[in-house]
């Protein structure tokens, strides 16, 4: 059986990837199984300069997922290429460094320096706040959308760019059409969408930012939905994500046009989800006589 699909003409060896900021550097994971079994994996979220995220507690349970606002804690991009990435070169595995930024400056600075550096992709995360626009996040309307990206994409020359969206807008198939136009080889949905939590007891949030972004079983329905909407508006390749917890989860997300999915906070409760929700797929197909994962992609038979 055929399992390998492409993203932005790069072929990974199965759809299963993991989803930046749910996997660090891999370095934990490594214990529990070969990080060569994984399609690839999407590094934690790189700033220009190091990040030490926000104060806690920046992690809240839901019934159905968790609340996050770690705020991008990472090394920064120079120690990331410096100190992590000749260990995930160990692997045979695709790499993709997400990046992110407050300012376009700050986009073009690491978008040039991991274009330089040996990796597979690039992932744009445009759900982070644009601080000279007052805090509106990069990614909520097409035409900041398509100013970023395009800028972006003209910096970057080496690899292919994922456009990662976020699902706290009006029209998610306009603002992917935006990143199409813009240049973008692939896009990446969902991210998290905009939560809150309150202690009954003291009457203050849960998290000391107030609120997070949701994530876990209780999105997969929304990025069903977005991933078909998307699907029936661009051309290009999709990475499907939100609350992806088995290979039927996987399998719903590339029926509705995903060519890849992409597990995270189902690896906090188990280590080894990728390679159950690989597994999963691989299941599927055998008992469905699928010789080739790609015939599932945009395979949903609406009414």
């Amino acid at each position: 059986m055929n399992l390998s699909v492409e993203i932005g003409g790069v072929t990974l060896k199965n759809p299963v990837i993991t989803a930046s900021g749910t996997f660090g550097f891999g370095h934990e994971y490594n214990e529990f199984y070969d990080l060569s079994e994984l399609g690839a994996i999407c590094v934690k979220g790189l700033t220009r300069e190091p990040r030490l995220g926000n104060p806690p507690p920046r992690i809240a349970e839901t019934p159905m997922g968790i609340l996050n606002s770690v705020g991008l804690q990472n090394p920064g991009m120079e120690r990331f290429v410096a100190e992590e990435l000749p260990f995930l070169r160990r692997f045979d595995t695709k790499i993709i460094a997400n990046l992110s930024g407050s300012t376009t400056d700050d986009y073009l600075a690491i978008a040039k320096y991991l274009d330089a550096a040996d990796v597979d992709l690039l992932e744009l995360n445009i759900s982070c706040p644009n601080v000279k626009a007052g805090g509106m996040a990069f990614g909520t309307r097409p035409e900041s959308v398509a100013t970023l990206v395009g800028a972006v994409r003209r910096v970057v020359t080496r690899h292919p760019l994922i456009v990662k969206l976020s699902p706290n807008v009006t029209d998610i198939a306009e603002i992917a059409r935006a990143a199409e136009d813009a240049g973008a080889d692939a896009l990446s949905l969902i991210n998290t969408v905009l939560g809150m939590r309150i202690d009954v007891k003291t009457r203050r949030p849960i998290l000391h930012n107030n609120m997070g972004g949701l994530s876990g079983p209780a999105v997969l329905p929304i990025a069903v939905r977005m991933v078909y909407q998307v699907a029936n508006a661009v051309q290009i390749p999709i990475i499907g994500m939100g609350g992806v917890a088995s290979g039927a989860d996987a399998v719903e997300l590339m029926l509705a046009g995903a060519s890849a999915v992409a597990v995270g906070t189902a690896c906090f409760g188990n280590p080894m989800a990728p390679v159950c929700v690989r597994d999963g797929i691989y299941e599927y197909c055998e008992t469905q006589g699928i010789a080739d994962v790609r015939e599932l992609i945009g395979g949903v038979r609406p009414y």
